[in-house]
């Protein structure tokens, strides 16, 4: 009976030490903010054309981006094609909630298909806002010279729309 008592006494002072040290720690251990996810990639697909001579696919962007559930952030993975009638290069940014303008840097290229010049720039990553994010437009120009040599630029847009807020 004795033997008893005193395992009995030894395993409470072993589990009041073990819960002590557990509400301590979770006490100490700072508390880590819940990421936020992304919600489903929305497709990108703008292309710009000639609008005086000859039609001429002047810039291509595809791919995809997304916003992220809180309402800050999105990603991005955009591919840029040059087309082989334009010149020069062209080029796009981004405009979030219609004020602020970004310029995404490239980070690669890759082979371009048929109707491109040689090469696809690639862009890929994600852009933190200060403040809630509800919208993103993409704004693409690309610029051919037509007649003779009088230059002409043509931009297209497309607005993205936050589907969290």
């Amino acid at each position: 009976m004795r033997l008893e008592l005193t395992r009995s006494k030894a395993r409470r002072a072993v589990n009041c030490v073990a819960i002590a040290i557990a509400t301590l720690a979770a006490i100490l251990v700072p508390v880590t903010p819940a990421h936020a996810t992304y919600g489903p990639d929305q497709p990108v697909s703008i292309t710009v054309t000639s609008n005086a001579g000859p039609s001429i696919m002047l810039a291509q962007l595809t791919g995809t981006l997304a916003f992220d559930d809180g309402n800050t952030k999105f990603r991005y993975a955009l591919r840029l094609c040059w087309g082989s009638g334009s010149y020069p290069k062209p080029n796009f940014y981004v405009s979030v909630n219609g004020s602020t303008v970004f310029y995404p840097g490239q980070t690669g290229t890759t082979t371009a298909p048929a109707g491109c010049q040689l090469s696809l720039f690639l862009y890929d990553g994600e852009y933190t806002h200060s403040t809630t994010l509800t919208n993103v437009t993409l704004y693409v120009t690309g610029g051919w010279f037509y007649p003779g040599n009088t230059y002409n630029s043509r931009t297209k847009s497309v607005t993205y729309d936050n589907p969290y807020n």
